[in-house]
């Protein structure tokens, strides 16, 4: 069975920091591109962060460089997302999602919640 379960989410104060992880199964995850997307309440599916394999940079969404860190260990089957600094506006479900030749699996989500 193909899952993708995130897990780290919560509540933190502005300025904290959260650590969310991926963990995949079912699929052979080295051959699939990882990404984070987010969705706050109200607001369209944002991409935060995607790499395409081990070896190579992430990328960042505008809104977050300099403040999330993604990874992945391939011999894990586990993406991470460390996000540092972190703003009311960061608030949101954040997603994890596995694409190879068009298709995409999604997790269920985590909620993280930024509010003093």
């Amino acid at each position: 069975q193909v899952q993708l379960v995130e897990s780290g989410g919560g509540l933190v104060q502005p300025g904290g920091s959260l650590r969310l992880s991926c963990a995949a199964s079912g699929f052979t995850f080295s051959s699939y591109a990882v990404s984070w997307h987010r969705q706050a309440p109200g607001k369209e599916r944002e991409l935060v962060a995607s790499i395409y394999r081990a070896g190579l940079s992430p990328t960042y969404a505008d809104s977050v460089k300099g403040r999330f860190t993604m990874s992945r260990d391939n011999a894990k089957n586990t993406s991470y997302l460390q996000m540092n600094s972190l703003k009311p506006e960061d608030t949101a479900v954040y997603y994890c999602g596995a694409t190879r030749l068009g298709m995409t699996y999604w997790g269920q989500g985590t909620q993280v919640i930024v509010s003093s």
